[in-house]
């Protein structure tokens, strides 16, 4: 039989960032950034979820390298274990396409997400991002 888990007080962020651009067919990386502003260290892992905007389809390997693409390709849930200090982050690496029908222009509609038991202050737990969609550059 397992222990009751042990909670911290914790207050994990995700903090906003942009993927670089991609053309139709191109590919990029989101970033899930997630940063603990305490005062403790994480005793719970932590799940990081990334919702993609429709067009855009996850294109591993993943870091961490378990992450599990779920709900048909629109998201990728990345655990992290215990042990995040106060004033440290943790990224997940999220690989993406682009599809080729894609206009050119502003995708919207994608977002990180982070869900711990330990953190006591959800307000800062979800942020959205946007991903611009380029024209090939020449020579490319």
């Amino acid at each position: 039989m397992g222990s009751a888990a042990v909670r911290s007080d914790s207050d994990l962020e995700v903090v906003r960032e942009d993927p670089d651009a991609a053309p139709p067919g191109g590919t990029t990386t989101v970033r899930a950034f997630v940063a603990n502003r305490g005062p403790d260290t994480t005793a719970s892992p932590f799940t990081v979820i990334v919702t993609l905007p429709d067009g855009v389809t996850p294109q591993g390997p993943y870091f961490p390298a378990d992450c599990a693409v779920l709900r048909g390709g629109h998201e990728v849930r990345c655990v992290f274990g215990a042990g995040l200090k106060q004033g440290r982050s943790a990224t997940a690496l999220v690989p993406v396409r682009v599809g080729l029908d894609v206009r050119l222009g502003v995708l919207t509609g994608g977002s990180v997400e982070v869900r711990s038991p330990d953190d006591r202050d959800r307000s800062n737990n979800r942020q959205p991002f946007d991903l611009n969609v380029v024209e090939t550059a020449a020579g490319s």
